[in-house]
């Protein structure tokens, strides 16, 4: 997993935060090829009160691998993040620990809608992941 506007351990541009106003960032990724889907999850792995999920996509064409900016891939679906959103919930916390997970999954679909629970989406994820792809942003500019 890789993106264009940040390395792996630096931190996540302010443009992709709260303050920026761009949406997600661009995200490229490989080693899907096995797959019959794969789903996205960004979250803050190291907050005060918990883990907090940022996005959710899921059901994501395996052949797909990259994301462009403040893009969703067509007939993929998403998923509410801890704040109840639908879509990108940009990080705010500069202190943070971003984590861009890529999951090839063995099931085509979820069977889960848009704006499916996030305990459902994660449950669901978690049961089917055959790989995983990760790349973290440590803080933000």
């Amino acid at each position: 997993m890789s993106s264009p506007q940040f390395r792996d351990g630096a931190p996540l541009p302010d443009d992709y935060s709260c303050k920026g106003g761009q949406g997600n960032p661009p995200l490229r990724w490989s080693g899907t090829s096995g797959a019959k889907s794969v789903a996205l999850v960004v979250d803050d792995s190291n907050p005060l009160s918990g883990p907090e999920v940022h996005w959710v996509v899921f059901d994501i064409d395996p052949a797909t691998t990259e994301l462009g900016m403040n893009d969703v891939p067509r007939g993929a679906r998403q998923g509410r993040t801890t704040s109840g959103k639908v879509g990108y919930a940009p990080p705010c916390r500069p202190g943070g620990s971003y984590r861009f997970t890529v999951y090839a999954l063995n099931a085509k679909e979820l069977g889960l809608e848009q704006g499916a629970d996030l305990t459902r989406t994660l449950e669901s994820i978690a049961s089917h992941t055959i790989a995983r792809g990760r790349l973290t942003a440590n803080t933000i500019e």
